[in-house]
């Protein structure tokens, strides 16, 4: 059994918003287990008490809500903390609901009844976005006799160039875009919820081949027990 991620202090933050106590405590076991730290509060009031004192990456509103609804709590956020993502929670039938959370500012919605894995899958996409939008431009990272070309997607070992597959350098851009950062396995699956963390074992093993003078004892590719992966810089 694939051991569960422990959040750690650099985890992106989710604060989690809902009147149903049953969803709110779903999600919270849920994202929790997926690495996220996560808050949660029942309505707008006791959200925007944890938005004075804490830093959040991320919202996951519930638009209907008593009091002051998803919607207007997204639309006043967006005035006065406008960095940071928003997501929706609406019924199927809320059409409207979701065109005006749009355009009040929320980067996306999921319709209940939902499978926390495709929230999963949003939360990520919208975290990579931001990732990019706000981190420095990196054109390569060098760690040890290695290049990796952020532009062209490429690695060599000084004038050697080595093969990479589509996906691998997929894999490799993250690490140089975090070089040195430790990555939750849920982060490397990407968009696609088929591939497994299984499978990301086997992505990591065949890079570490093409890397590592010793694949059993990788000195640049470290494994972050129960977490993920970081390029080790060192």
């Amino acid at each position: 059994m694939t051991a569960k991620p422990i959040p750690t202090d650099d985890a992106a933050h989710l604060l989690v918003v809902d009147d149903d106590t049953r969803i709110r405590n779903l999600l919270n076991r849920y994202l929790m287990d997926q690495g996220f730290r996560v808050t949660v509060a029942a309505d707008a009031a006791e959200a925007r008490r944890k938005l004075e004192s804490l830093h959040f990456d991320l919202l996951i509103l519930d638009v209907m809500m008593p009091g002051e609804t998803g919607l207007s709590l997204t639309e006043s956020l967006k005035d006065s903390r406008g960095d940071i993502p928003v997501i929706l929670l609406t019924a199927r039938s809320e059409s409207e609901s979701r065109i005006a959370g749009l355009e009040a500012g929320a980067e996306d919605y999921v319709s209940k009844p939902f499978d926390p894995r495709e929230l999963v899958l949003r939360i990520n996409n919208i975290l990579r976005r931001a990732a990019a939008t706000n981190a420095p431009k990196i054109d390569q990272v060098i760690f040890g006799p290695f290049t990796y070309s952020v532009a062209r997607k490429e690695l060599r070992r000084g004038a050697e160039s080595i093969r990479l597959t589509d996906r691998e350098q997929e894999i490799m851009t993250l690490f140089a875009l975090r070089a040195g950062e430790t990555i939750p396995r849920h982060e490397l699956i990407g968009d696609d919820a088929e591939v497994g963390e299984r499978t990301i074992d086997v992505q990591i093993n065949r890079l570490r081949r093409k890397i590592e003078d010793d694949p059993a004892n990788p000195a640049w590719l470290q494994t972050v027990r129960g977490i993920g992966y970081r390029l080790n810089m060192d």
